[in-house]
């Protein structure tokens, strides 16, 4: 990581590591719905070259 002045490196890996948990966390959530998107997808495709 890149060193600023004035930032703590304890803090930033803290909040590194936060984030990516929140982020990991929102994927985990959306996984579900990857098959309902595919099915969206794929009917308004079929629709365009019938």
């Amino acid at each position: 990581m890149a060193r600023i002045g004035g930032r703590n490196s304890a803090m930033s890996w803290i909040a590194a590591v936060f984030c990516t948990g929140v982020v990991a966390a929102l994927i985990w959530f959306a996984i579900p719905m990857f098959p309902t998107l595919e099915t969206f997808i794929g009917d308004g495709l079929r629709s365009l070259f019938p």
